[in-house]
């Protein structure tokens, strides 16, 4: 009786101080018409739609990690953003500061992650590196709670998130050589 005692104890310390341990932010990247980082498509010009998602990825742990919920990109004129949520960030406590990257890529319904999108040749991309501001959340100890910080807008440009635009990637040089090879003998059969 006394061991189960002590481990359901262990086990409820354990996960208390884990829920603590997880800093927030609203990733959004619009907070309105003035405050707007837009993610364009491979021209550099077309704001990204519907046919669209981003993700937030976190660096907490020496390599960046997708954080939280796909966001799918609006229509209209929001156009080039997507709806704000709040994502919690593992590993990274309340006040704390953490480097953040966007990815976006082409998902049209057919590719669930950033990686698939990559694997399949369509368009993607990612933006600069940017530093949180100090996250949000309840930092323990009685103290006052920490407003969650945004990715854009912030005072200091290092902790906003910047505008990008995706690439299609280019044909490896394995794949250009396979047709080469392929056009040199058709060409020398006629």
């Amino acid at each position: 009786m006394k061991k189960t005692s002590i481990a359901v104890l262990s086990l409820l310390l354990i996960s208390g101080t884990t829920t603590f341990g997880q800093g927030t932010l609203f990733f959004a990247n619009r907070l309105s018409a003035s405050t707007f980082s837009v993610v364009y498509e491979p021209d550099g010009t077309t704001p990204l739609n519907a046919s669209y998602s981003a993700q937030l990825f976190a660096n907490t742990s020496g390599t960046f990690n997708p954080v939280g919920s796909v966001v799918t990109f609006r229509t209209g004129a929001g156009q080039g953003s997507w709806a704000g949520i709040t994502e919690a960030i593992p590993g990274a406590a309340p006040g704390t500061s953490v480097q953040l990257q966007v990815y976006a890529w082409f998902n049209n319904s057919q590719y669930a992650s950033y990686a698939a999108a990559l694997a399949a040749g369509v368009a993607t991309g990612f933006s600069p590196v940017f530093t949180s501001a100090p996250l949000g959340g309840d930092p323990g100890g009685g103290g006052l709670p920490i407003p969650d910080p945004n990715i854009v807008g912030n005072a200091n440009p290092l902790n906003n998130m910047q505008s990008f635009k995706l690439q299609v990637p280019e044909p490896s040089a394995i794949s250009l050589g396979v047709l080469g090879v392929a056009a040199l003998l058709l060409r020398r059969r006629k």
